[in-house]
């Protein structure tokens, strides 16, 4: 077997044909008024988040400012007595106060406030009302 110089290479080319795609199914999606009942029924078991820096009751972020408080000015007050060691207290109390005084303050005011005013939602519409007494 000899190859002849002459030889012919033929291509052999494959087109494909689109087959017609069908669209995708839509989901199934829920009237607008059942969403918004669904969101009015969640709205109803769900209790309210209590607000950023509050705490649960007013003697307790009282008591969390009062180890604070103490703690940053007994880091500062033993500095010359403990030395640098001493300044060990200032986390301590910036913890308790979570993060700093002002922080604290507004804490505060959120946990004395908390509970006099209740929002509520319904019908894409919000109030903001009194709980009875």
């Amino acid at each position: 077997m000899t190859l002849d110089s002459t030889t012919t290479t033929t291509t052999l080319t494959k087109t494909r044909t689109a087959e017609p795609v069908s669209p995708p199914a839509d989901p199934v999606r829920p009237a607008a008024h059942d969403a918004q009942a669904a969101l009015a029924a969640h709205a109803v078991h769900v209790a309210p988040k209590p607000a950023g820096f509050a705490s649960a009751t007013v003697p307790r972020h009282l008591a969390r400012g009062a180890v604070g408080f103490g703690a940053l000015v007994a880091s500062l007050a033993l500095l010359p007595v403990a030395g640098w060691v001493s300044l060990l207290l200032a986390p301590v109390g910036l913890v308790a106060l979570r993060g700093c005084p002002m922080c604290w303050a507004i804490g505060l005011m959120e946990t004395i406030s908390a509970g006099r005013l209740r929002r509520s939602c319904a019908n894409g519409r919000c109030e903001l009302t009194r709980p009875a007494k």
